[in-house]
């Protein structure tokens, strides 16, 4: 095909040394294509490229990812197909990748502290790239976690600046790994399994064989060898199994967990939040959205022919697709359960596109109107998004057009008109009605045509003690939020993940708490009063009971409610790691899970589910008086209300739910340098330029302050 040929800068044109350096990587990137995919009819000799040059043809980069994260090991086969589509389209493909940090490998280690930072080192690299070589559009092969609104936010502030300075709009398209196979336990590691459990039964830890039962359900995958972790722990220190046998469990549940092909792990954490939210903003062709395998060379050529179509046009630059279908995405987001991470990174996209948002823009889309649960997904009943995609592979739907024409269908205001990498709108691209309706999966739908229920998403939550919250309500059974709402639950304090994670799997855990001097019989009695009213009149003997019977009776009733408050994990004191171990722990622990919220000012795994309170501002480090909780103290959790209160301990020993009217940095001034000296010394562990200083809160989607104050755009 000739060059197409635009009509914005050409710094080629006048630039002897670039036309005599860039070539070189260009045939280097076509003879690998024509080798490895056996393409003989590319002709991409020195001349031509040349040409191509200084004509002026699009120089499109080709984004791809760190060849050590399991999303990107098949990376150059898309890469390649791309950069012969590109050529054959008339442009001219390079290659750059970047470090991508796979959360799964950085769990409860260090390196989780660096995960949320690689965000905006990212978004940075992808700017410094793009600018220095000066490409004018963008095929991004994405993984997981943040980094896909890493690359977002880079190219969106990028196109911001370019229509600043009066260049060409910058485009760009979105390629998403395809989906991995969860694994499967092998049957006779099932069967050893199954064994302890038995005897767990035979010697009366039915605790531990009914959480291992429930362990077992899930398909293998990184998240539930957590989950085995913290039951076989229990198991080995009840004498059920010796080390070397918990040691051997793990080798072997570790090594089938994993398809080698790679992709996106199947379960609805960040890495296929995103991808469903990119998706719904209009930024992946659906050639290539949800795929049970690596794209075909004809699925890349009609992505790349999309993006061609968006070239030189303003409204279809990758900041303008961005802000246009900024509600569209949020809408979708919250009706798939998504990640609790995407509140930072959506917000942050924005921001660096140029967008005044933060978490209550988010939440308001949200709520006017309400949007509904209409995704029924499951990791212990074959709804995952692997079978999801092998819905889609079927023809039985169309994906994120489905979401997108359910929601519509429901009343929900999506933008027709906004416009996608397709070249086309929305409303084009669902004119063609076939196998639109998510009722055309008639055994096992994920996505629903009448929703589970009216309401769905992250709730922003506030408070007497923070100004901020949020907490993923549709990771949540109407049975839970029903069983935590307007409830007390007593403080379990710890300063930093590590602390919580070696705690919350001792099984004198609880034992210790109802020995702290503040939970008198008193309060005891009224916290059980409280919690229990739904239950009708607590028994006569609460009345002479002690204060450790009480306690042993409303917990073993699930009647005591205990918030896990870890404190310290924000991102200017330890880089805002996910706390996903610990409500891992809790989870896998049904005595615990059943009694337990757990707030934090770190975030959460995409894959948490319960009562997960997370990106609590302000921060421990910062003053936040989540700092200076205490185990003993009392909240009232109202998560009907979107409220959590510290209580007057005084005023509910007396049988009064009373938010506590008290200057916690005055009353605890003591604790303020206590526990500040260690938060400072611990983040000194962290790599100097890699701590997340001059920075927003989790509010403000964690962004550099100069992006943020460059980001004056009104949206709502």
């Amino acid at each position: 095909m000739s060059p197409r040929t635009l009509s914005g800068s050409n710094p080629y044109r006048e630039n002897v040394q670039a036309k005599a350096n860039a070539p070189i990587t260009v045939v280097a990137l076509l003879e690998r294509a024509r080798t490895m995919l056996g393409l003989t009819e590319l002709d991409g000799r020195l001349e031509t490229v040349y040409d191509r040059l200084d004509q002026n043809a699009p120089r499109v980069a080709i984004i791809g990812g760190s060849l050590d994260h399991p999303a990107h090991i098949v990376d150059w086969e898309p890469v390649l197909k791309a950069a012969a589509a590109i050529w054959e389209q008339g442009g001219v493909p390079f290659y750059f990748s970047i470090p991508v940090v796979c959360d799964a490998i950085a769990q409860s280690t260090l390196g989780m502290s660096y995960s949320l930072q690689s965000r905006n080192a990212v978004a940075a690299m992808v700017i410094n790239q793009m600018e220095a070589h000066t490409y004018h559009a963008a095929y991004v092969v994405t993984g997981c976690d943040k980094t896909p609104f890493a690359i977002l936010a880079g190219l969106a502030h990028l196109d911001m600046l370019r229509r600043r300075r009066g260049d060409l709009p910058l485009t760009a398209t979105f390629q998403p790994a395809h989906v991995l196979r969860g694994g499967t336990i092998p049957p006779d590691l099932r069967a050893e399994l199954e064994e302890v459990a038995r005897r767990a039964e035979e010697e009366g830890y039915q605790e531990i064989a009914s959480d291992l039962r429930e362990t077992m359900k899930y398909i293998l995958q990184c998240t539930s060898n957590s989950a085995f972790r913290a039951v076989l722990t229990r198991a080995r220190d009840a004498g059920l199994i010796t080390a070397e046998t918990h040691a051997d469990y793990e080798r072997r549940l570790a090594v089938h967990t994993c398809d080698p092909k790679g992709g996106i792990c199947a379960f609805n954490g960040t890495g296929n939040s995103s991808r469903i939210a990119l998706s719904a903003m209009g930024l992946v062709h659906p050639s290539v959205e949800l795929l049970t395998s690596p794209p075909e060379l004809e699925q890349v050529r009609e992505a790349v022919a999309g993006l061609f179509a968006c070239l030189e046009r303003p409204s279809y630059s990758v900041g303008r697709i961005l802000a246009s279908n900024f509600a569209n995405a949020v809408r979708v987001y919250s009706a798939t359960g998504g990640s609790t991470n995407l509140m930072l990174h959506l917000v942050a996209a924005m921001l660096y596109a140029g967008y005044k948002v933060d978490i209550h823009t988010v939440d308001y889309i949200r709520r006017h109107p309400p949007v509904p649960d209409i995704f029924d997904y499951s990791l212990t009943e074959g709804r995952d998004i692997f079978a999801l995609a092998q819905q889609r592979a079927a023809g039985l739907i169309r994906g994120v057009e489905t979401l997108f024409y359910e929601l519509f269908r429901q009343g929900i205001p999506m933008d027709l008109d906004a416009p996608t990498v397709t070249g086309t709108t929305w409303d084009e691209r669902l004119a063609d009605p076939n196998h639109l309706r998510a009722d055309g999966v008639r055994e096992n739908p994920i996505i629903l045509h009448v929703p589970r229920r009216s309401y769905s998403g992250v709730e922003v939550l506030q408070s007497n003690f923070f100004d901020s919250a949020v907490v993923k309500i549709s990771g949540m059974t109407d049975e839970q939020i029903e069983q935590f709402d307007d409830q007390v639950a007593v403080v379990l304090f710890f300063e930093n993940e590590e602390d919580a994670n070696e705690q919350l799997l001792d099984p004198h855990l609880l034992s210790r708490l109802r020995d702290t001097p503040f939970l008198t019989r008193e309060t005891l009695r009224s916290i059980a009063t409280h919690n229990a009213r739904r239950r009708g009149a607590l028994p006569p003997a609460v009345e002479v009971w002690d204060r450790h019977t009480l306690f042993d009776w409303t917990l073993g009733e699930g009647i005591l409610k205990v918030a896990v408050v870890i404190s310290g994990q924000g991102p200017e004191a330890f880089g805002m790691p996910e706390m996903f171990t610990p409500m891992q722990y809790i989870n896998a622990n049904r005595r615990l899970q059943r009694v337990t919220v757990l707030l934090t000012d770190g975030r959460f795994s995409g894959v948490t589910y319960g009562p997960a309170i997370g990106h609590v501002t302000p921060e421990a480090i910062q003053g936040g008086w989540i700092g200076l909780l205490q185990t003993g103290d009392l909240l009232h959790i109202q998560l009907r209300k979107r409220r959590i209160d510290l209580l007057d301990p005084q005023a509910l020993a007396a049988g009064r739910l009373v938010p506590w009217e008290v200057n916690l940095a005055q009353a605890r001034h003591a604790l303020i340098a206590e526990r500040r000296r260690p938060l400072v010394q611990r983040r000194s562990s962290i790599a100097a330029p890699n701590r997340l200083q001059r920075v927003t809160d989790a509010s403000q989607g964690v962004v550099p302050l100069e992006v943020f104050a460059e980001a004056t755009r009104p949206y709502l």
